[in-house]
């Protein structure tokens, strides 16, 4: 299969409310954990995926450049062209299809600064014009209490289905080109906040634009009235919320809110309420070293054992299992 621009990715259905989304995107973090400007000479094949299972964001400031997905599908990226993998997984950029791909973690990058190296592959060690430039980034895609977003996105997210919508987009692709091409002093720190700035732009444009064809969960924030729920609980996940409180958000009875809230979502609201505590739980506790005892109280739980229960259902894991080393 060979896809160009994947138009339909942002324009298919109605969005969630615009108060809605903006309430629940205050949490996205894109955080960059490792950048690579990459030059080379064709013919050549980078292999992604194997060793960094996490989002994947890739700029080309000179192409082209076919990116290749584990099962066969081609995307054909040029010059300005910005994609973002949300889930990651086995791809490859190739300098055309059908090349075979090494694994980029066996090329040697040189550290330009924190968190961003420089790979060089030229022919005979001279770099040429017909080099291929680009800004790519291993991310850490944290939603919070939209993490089931992540499971419905599309494989690759284009930001040239954005552009329309929202054209201020077009000078920070111009200025990822010129950061990338030209090295000016201070590049890579200015292209790696650029790359994030961008992905996250990517990630916004979906949800506004009705996120695709994807049903479920969103047709949850579709719903204006069950959207007033789902943003009640994300607003206080730690209330002791009952479902007569719930089913008053929406505005009907309680078997009415009951069936719908299981049919759209597929989950009880109690548990999806759990589900929404334990993952806000992990990214304090992992992420942000927050103390188990003060997640355990934010989230309405009088004891920690009970909340430590809870976190290992959902999880699989124990609080303290998930906690990130001190820096």
């Amino acid at each position: 299969m060979f896809d160009h621009k994947s138009e339909s990715l942002f324009d298919t259905r109605s969005p969630p409310p615009a108060d809605l989304v903006s309430e629940l995107l205050l949490g996205m973090r894109l955080n960059g954990l490792n950048y690579r400007r990459i030059q080379m000479t064709p013919p050549f094949g980078l292999g992604f995926g194997k060793g960094e299972g996490r989002a994947q964001f890739h700029f080309v400031a000179k192409g082209p450049v076919f990116l290749t997905l584990a099962h066969g599908t081609v995307h054909a990226l040029d010059t300005h062209d910005a994609v973002l993998l949300p889930r990651g997984g086995e791809h490859a950029l190739l300098s055309a299809p059908d090349l075979a791909s090494r694994d980029i973690i066996t090329y040697e990058a040189n550290p330009l600064c924190a968190s961003v190296g420089a790979i060089t592959a030229c022919n005979n060690d001279t770099c040429r014009t017909n080099d291929a430039l680009i800004f790519s980034g291993c991310m850490e895609f944290d939603l919070g209490g939209m993490h089931p977003l992540v499971a419905l996105m599309p494989e690759v997210m284009r930001v040239g289905t954005l552009l329309g919508r929202q054209p201020e987009i077009l000078p920070m692709l111009e200025a990822m080109e010129r950061e990338t091409r030209l090295e000016r002093a201070g590049f890579a720190g200015i292209l790696a906040r650029l790359a994030d700035v961008v992905s996250a732009s990517i990630v916004r444009g979906w949800v506004e634009c009705g996120c695709g064809d994807a049903t479920g969960w969103v047709d949850a924030l579709r719903d204006p009235r069950l959207g007033r729920v789902i943003a009640a609980l994300h607003r206080e996940p730690g209330r002791e919320w009952t479902v007569a409180e719930l089913a008053a958000e929406m505005g009907s009875s309680r078997s009415v809110f009951a069936e719908r809230f299981l049919e759209v979502t597929g989950m009880t609201p109690v548990r999806y309420l759990t589900e929404l505590r334990m993952r806000l739980a992990a990214q304090w506790i992992g992420r942000d070293r927050m103390p188990i005892e003060t997640a355990a109280h934010r989230l309405g739980y009088g004891s920690q054992a009970a909340f430590s229960r809870a976190f290992k259902r959902v999880v699989g894991r124990s609080p303290g299992a998930i906690r990130a080393p001190a820096p």
